[in-house]
């Protein structure tokens, strides 16, 4: 009941802050996934049921199939409609049965957003949409778009049902979820405040007229009065109201409505189909505006719904193809569509969709040009191709709509309605929205109609509003980001998950439990001057990484851009020394054994061997250089002239202790043990693999960033083959491949730094906390390489 009074608008928006709070109290009474799934699935059915029964209506009279078919049709598929509501269910559930509410209720929420930006919905519709009638609210949607209010409504539904929880605990127990419920609202009008108390930004004025015929039920109409009669009549009137729109009103431009010309304009399929053209072409002439209309393009692909761009003196001057037709009735995806199918739904339509966004210019008679970026019906409910739009440089919004359909509903015209509103809001571009029987408007950039008609009835809307560049809101810089912030939060939260299972369960300093009492079998055995050649190399290619990592960053340099570059200044910064670095460490490595109490160490056909009893101590190494190793200290008190690298000198301790060693001591707890043994003490995972991060982690990125480019490029995914051969594909491949590996591993080499960094802060400031701090400083590199490298690949594409 409560969602059925928040959809319908007017003060109903206020219910948009505790109107799922019933629901999540009987969620919290559900104690396994088979019941939280249960009431999930009955609560789409009840929030389609509340807010979208106008929609099966729709259905019913689209269908000739009625009411009562078209709502069972809706309930039906209600699950699949509305897949948000599961998801939030199924992760609320989940993370609330191991953390506390606050960390559920936002993950609940990040489900219900990411899922509407995962999964493809017929109507494109949220729940931050009922905020539309607060004129102060809903200007946050330029933030983070409907989604973001979406994301804010659910917190505060969650706020209200936890201090309802607590209702029995007294009025302290409920301050502060209430105060928390209260902050959304409070957030969303000081911002509301602050943006409508910003003063409006000059822009040229632009005065449209925009014709409303009420002429619907073509189909219908044929039959009665013949297809010729009723598209003079359609035609006759668009004329009419398009003069009085011109000559008494002084209209700029005029805009008819979405599919009005009844044929493939500029292609005509018949003489009667160009001669229409030809009269169409001499009213624009007459008029001396430019004219905007729907109608229809084709080309050997198929036909499409389109929005025509007519001016005076100079004809057609492009089509916009509707770029998200609706299912089933205008289109069926290639993979659903057959004879089967059409045989069962004939009234299904053969259009294809558009591929994206255009802009156009609107040439008025005082020589002023303005760009404008038309939308046709459903699409604008996609906040991404209105983006697009102003990113392209549009200046206002024009859209066209046949909203005849809910002639028998009018709540769901008003809710259209609302959804091409947060279009100007989100982009703050004006907008001027034509529709075949209501609801026309006209929209400022803070989504309030200034002009509008009523559902039925024959008019002429008339609106002037300025027009400029967009301003450079966080939604075009971003475009619609929180669906996919939701989505990199909850597998952040999956990874957290996951990760428990890695290394020790406790997180104490250096583990007390002994060590295995065997020794490493592999040792590289150091002279002092080998060590230092070794080390230096390391350090140099560690810095050479560091170095270009910068360079990159700072855009300085030759290897900003270009790829010889990049892969010549890694040849010679990092892999050369790295490898000059193994091959020393390579010409020293040895076997090591114990026999009969004498550490054997054999390289080849040399052989060293020390009597354990003359073994004073292990001193492991205070600077890890090439890598973590040891000293050995004799009973005499002099230091054994090799240093030997292992990766954890305690280990030697033990095993030479158990070989006869009775005097040899643990090394000393110092800050370099702690640090090495804090690191030892967290397991390197298979993510944490070189194959995996190095090898496969560029594929992955290669593979998008690749086939982008070969559509930049050459037009398609296999555009280089096709004019250039295999070899030269392939190439391509590999050198973007290379590229990627070599930006995985600059990525990697800070974030090791950084790791590194607050790993010995760590072991400075906090020794007690210092695997705990190492286990998460690793946790957190792998979720920064692994999600952060997509997550910025993604917002590059998405950039303007």
């Amino acid at each position: 009941m409560l969602v059925a009074l928040y959809a319908r608008g007017g003060a109903g928006w206020l219910l948009g802050f505790v109107a799922l709070v019933p629901w999540l109290r009987t969620l919290e009474a559900e104690r396994t996934p088979a019941g939280v799934l249960l009431s999930a699935w009955a609560m789409s059915v009840a929030y389609m049921a509340a807010a979208f029964a106008w929609f099966g209506i729709a259905i019913g009279s689209y269908t000739q199939l009625g009411s009562a078919a078209g709502l069972s049709v809706l309930l039906l598929a209600a699950p699949l409609l509305q897949p948000q509501v599961l998801a939030f269910a199924l992760v609320r559930h989940a993370v609330g049965r191991r953390h506390g509410p606050v960390l559920r209720a936002f993950a609940g929420a990040a489900a219900w957003v990411a899922t509407e930006w995962l999964v493809p919905r017929l109507l494109g519709d949220t729940f931050g949409y009922g905020l539309y009638p607060s004129r102060l609210l809903r200007q946050a949607a330029d933030v983070g778009g409907v989604a973001g209010l979406t994301v804010l409504l659910l917190l505060a539904n969650e706020g209200v049902a936890a201090a309802v929880a607590r209702r029995r605990a007294g009025w302290r127990a409920l301050a502060l979820p209430l105060a928390l419920a209260a902050l959304v609202p409070l957030l969303l009008a000081g911002y509301g405040l602050a943006a409508l108390s910003a003063p409006p930004a000059a822009g040229t004025p632009l005065r449209m007229g925009l014709v409303q015929s009420n002429i619907v039920d073509y189909e219908r109409l044929r039959r009665d009065r013949g297809a010729g009669a009723v598209v003079r009549e359609v035609l006759d009137t668009h004329y009419a109201m398009s003069y009085d729109a011109v000559e008494r009103q002084h209209a700029d431009a005029v805009l008819w409505s979405e599919t009005v010309y009844p044929t493939t304009f500029g292609h005509p399929k018949s003489e009667a189909g160009a001669e229409l053209d030809r009269e169409i072409l001499e009213i624009v002439n007459a008029a001396g505006v430019p004219f905007v209309f729907g109608t229809y393009d084709r080309d050997a692909a198929g036909e499409y719904n389109a929005a025509a761009f007519v001016a005076p003196g100079t004809g057609l001057l492009g089509f916009y193809r509707k770029a998200r037709p609706f299912p089933l009735t205008e289109y069926v995806p290639a993979w659903l569509d057959g004879q089967a199918l059409r045989r069962w739904l004939p009234w299904v339509g053969t259009w294809r969709p558009g591929t994206g966004a255009r802009v156009f210019p609107l040439r008025l008679r005082d020589g002023r040009e303005i760009p404008v970026l038309p939308l046709i019906c459903l699409d604008d409910v996609d906040s991404g191709l209105a983006i697009d739009g102003a990113r392209l440089g549009g200046q206002a919004i024009v859209t066209l709509s046949n909203d005849a359909w809910f002639t028998a509903a009018p709540q769901g015209a008003r809710l259209h309605l609302a959804a091409a509103a947060f279009r100007s809001i989100e982009t703050r571009l004006p907008q001027f929205r034509a529709t075949t029987n209501g609801d026309s408007a006209v929209i400022d950039a803070t989504g309030t109609v200034i002009a509008a008609s009523r559902m039925g009835e024959r008019t002429l809307v008339i609106g002037e509003v300025p027009v400029r560049e967009a301003p450079r809101t966080l939604m075009l810089a971003w475009g619609d980001w929180v669906g996919r912030a939701a989505a990199v939060f909850l597998v952040l939260l999956a990874v957290a998950a996951a990760s428990r299972r890695w290394g020790a369960p406790g997180a104490g300093v250096v583990p007390a439990a002994p060590a295995p009492a065997t020794l490493p079998a592999d040792v590289v055995v150091l002279p002092p001057g080998a060590r230092v050649a070794a080390g230096l190399l390391r350090g140099v290619a560690r810095c050479g990484l560091l170095g270009m990592a910068a360079a990159v960053v700072l855009g300085v340099g030759p290897v900003q851009g270009n790829t010889f570059a990049q892969i010549r200044g890694f040849v010679a910064l990092f892999l050369a020394p790295e490898a000059a670095a193994w091959c020393v460490l390579r010409a020293f490595s040895a076997r090591a054994a114990l026999d009969h109490g004498v550490l054997v160490l054999t390289r080849s056909r040399q052989r060293l061997a020390l009597a354990v009893r003359d073994i004073a101590a292990v001193e492991p190494w205070g600077l890890p250089l090439p890598g973590p190793g040891a000293w050995l200290r004799l009973a005499s008190g002099a230091r054994w002239p090799y240093g030997l690298a292992l990766a954890d000198p305690v280990v030697l301790v033990r095993a030479l202790q158990a070989a006869g060693g009775t005097s040899l001591q643990d090394p000393p707890r110092s800050r370099p043990s702690i640090y090495l043994r804090a690191r030892l003490a967290v397991r390197r995972g298979r993510l944490g693999h070189p194959v995996a991060k190095f090898v496969l982690l560029p594929l992955l990125l290669a593979v998008p960033a690749f086939r982008l480019h070969q559509h930049i490029a050459y037009g398609n995914t296999f555009g280089e083959y096709y004019t250039f051969g295999l070899l030269a594909y392939l190439k391509g491949f590999a050198l973007w491949w290379a590229a990627w590996a070599i930006g995985v591993l600059l990525c990697a080499a800070v974030l090791r730094a950084c790791t590194e960094a607050w790993a010995i802060a760590a072991v400075v400031l906090r020794p007690a906390a210092s695997v705990a701090v190492r286990r998460w400083l690793e946790r957190f590199g792998l979720a920064a390489l692994y999600l952060g490298l997509p997550a910025w690949l993604l917002l590059r594409v998405a950039a303007p």
